[in-house]
């Protein structure tokens, strides 16, 4: 349903410009400031004309084809636009740009008797075209034989800034509050203070935009050495955006990898801190032929692994590390990175139509009186999610900093879970005295559809939650919770595929399904060990499709786990 307000996009955006001047007025220049001020002196029209074009792909847009019911005098609403030279008519334009505003049929009249003709597609026309035409022109003079008028915004890249510091990002879009507006995204109210604000100085809001350049620098496929650099200059004492900082190195690393540039991989890795690194860094010294360099390296990073996932990944090097270097095989003292868990084959009848393999046994398997539902990493964050609600949207410094955020900004830093260990604390207690059920059914019918990080709403349900909750022992949770604040990032995905319930045998299962030639994740494995470890039922469900039909579809082989 849309709002009531016919305006309510613009008082949208004037709330953002309000929050904005309020909290960071002191890291705004006076071009900065001098727009908020002006804008809230231009008539209602004026003002909500300039913000339905901020919240479309510009820059330039053609006066004929802006049509709005709230705005009826379009050119009265853009002349207070014009003379402050937020719009501009006379902007040179490029032929791209030209392109960009134009259908192919449009086209073809204006480059009437050129070397042009319709048989071609508008990128071969604009390849034609820009050898003759690589000059930028004003609009007026591409289209001279016409009446047509186009405007350009010039207050683009400083709105852009204004966005960056409302919303903390800059994938997020003005258009944010209006899918708030309509019911479709829902958000916590989180209270803020001062120390709540993405930036603290004026800087780290250049070092934030530089990034971003340097990021799209990247895609386009800019020089390297060049992009290490300009990098480099991005640093900033700000934490989050030191994040920021070391996953564009890493970044870079990839890209150099791919094209097999393993200095210039090397060096970005070398510079980043981002989870991941270091692993790249010891593969590339291998590629390098630095073997005594790679295994160095390994030989720290085992001792002081940054994660499960690295020390899993790196343990499977070290064989072929000492082996390069003409060392003998380690004996293990210690447990094998590889534990077996129980497997079955199940042989399915292929589906009519194509779907998931897990979607085929679970209906294979689902019974009234042993349901089975396809959760994957749904249930268990959700459950998560559910109980630590509280903790999870603590408004601490630097982790809310809008009304429009699913959770924290510092979700994957590596002290998430340390800043709130109080208050997860006194939600993982409530596992131990029972509340935990009453606290989680609650939250679910409170927080409905309220976005979060964990919560899957649209995979929940009641009979999945009271199931959930009679039949997974409490211990079980606290050890998935556990995991997963041991390490968010990494852990919030390769759960099992499917929770099967035999409610009359008071017991459960979580099942992995592998499909033909499919084959285990390393998050998979390592949640498959993990569940081994406490005890979790849990199994892998291999499945091949069946050229038979009958009654030897839906046969089930047990594999022996020994």
């Amino acid at each position: 349903m849309v709002p009531a307000h016919r305006y309510y996009y613009l008082r949208n955006f004037q709330r953002a410009l309000t929050w904005v001047d309020e909290r960071y007025g002191d890291l705004l220049d006076d071009v900065e400031s001098g727009f908020i001020a002006q804008f809230f002196r231009l008539p209602e029209l004026s003002q909500a004309l300039l913000a339905r074009l901020l919240m479309r792909r510009g820059p330039w847009f053609r006066a004929s084809t802006l049509h709005y019911d709230e705005i009826p005098e379009i050119m009265s609403a853009a002349r207070p636009l014009l003379r402050l030279g937020w719009l501009q008519e006379r902007h040179p334009m490029r032929l791209d740009e030209l392109f960009a505003l134009h259908t192919k049929s449009e086209l073809l009249q204006l480059f009437h008797g050129t070397s042009v003709h319709a048989r071609m597609r508008k990128p071969e026309m604009l390849e034609q075209l820009l050898p003759s035409y690589g000059t930028p022109r004003p609009y007026t003079e591409w289209t001279a034989q016409t009446s047509e008028t186009a405007w350009r915004v010039t207050v683009d890249k400083l709105c852009e800034r204004l966005r960056l510091m409302f919303f903390g990002n800059l994938h997020q879009q003005w258009s944010e509050f209006v899918l708030a507006d309509l019911g479709i995204f829902k958000y916590e109210a989180v209270n803020f203070d001062a120390a709540s604000r993405a930036f603290k100085t004026r800087a780290d809001v250049d070092a934030y935009l530089n990034l971003q350049a340097c990021r799209l620098a990247l895609d386009e496929g800019a020089d390297v050495d060049h992009l290490l650099l300009e990098v480099e200059r991005c640093d900033s004492p700000n934490l989050w955006i030191q994040a920021r900082h070391a996953k564009l190195l890493w970044r870079i690393g990839q890209v150099c990898e791919r094209v097999q540039d393993w200095r210039r991989a090397e060096q970005a890795y070398a510079r980043s801190n981002h989870p991941g690194a270091r692993h790249r860094r010891i593969r590339v010294y291998e590629r390098m032929g630095r073997v005594p360099d790679a295994m160095a390296l390994a030989a720290a990073a085992m001792d002081a692994p940054e994660s499960e996932e690295e020390s899993q990944r790196i343990a499977r090097m070290l064989p072929r590390l000492r082996r390069h270097l003409g060392l003998g095989q380690e004996q293990r003292t210690s447990p094998p990175d590889f534990v077996r868990y129980p497997e079955i084959a199940l042989e399915l009848e292929p589906p009519n139509t194509p779907a998931p393999v897990e979607y085929a046994v679970r209906q294979h398997w689902h019974a009234e009186s042993a349901p089975v539902f396809y959760v994957e990493n749904a249930l268990i964050n959700s459950l998560f999610g559910l109980l630590c609600w509280p903790a999870i949207f603590a408004a601490l410094p630097g982790a809310f900093f809008h009304p429009f955020q699913n959770g924290p900004a510092d979700l994957g830093a590596a002290d998430f879970a340390h800043r709130r260990a109080k208050q997860f604390g006194a939600c993982l207690d409530t596992l131990d005295d029972g509340s935990y059920r009453e606290i989680i059914w609650r939250t679910y019918k409170d927080k409905q559809d309220i976005q979060s990080p964990f919560v899957f709403w649209g995979v929940l349900n009641d009979d999945l939650i009271k199931l959930s909750l009679d039949f997974i022992p409490a211990s079980h949770l606290r050890a998935f919770f556990g995991r997963l604040l041991q390490g968010v990032r990494a852990n919030r995905s390769g759960l099992p595929d499917l929770i099967r319930f035999w409610p009359a045998e008071n017991r459960y299962e979580m099942v992995e399904v592998k499909g033909p030639g499919d084959r285990l994740q390393d998050n998979q494995i390592r949640w498959l060990q993990f569940c081994m470890a406490q005890g979790i039922p849990v199994r892998v469900c291999h499945v091949r499709w069946s050229k038979r039909s009958g009654a030897m579809a839906g046969h089930a082989t047990v594999v022996d786990p020994a």
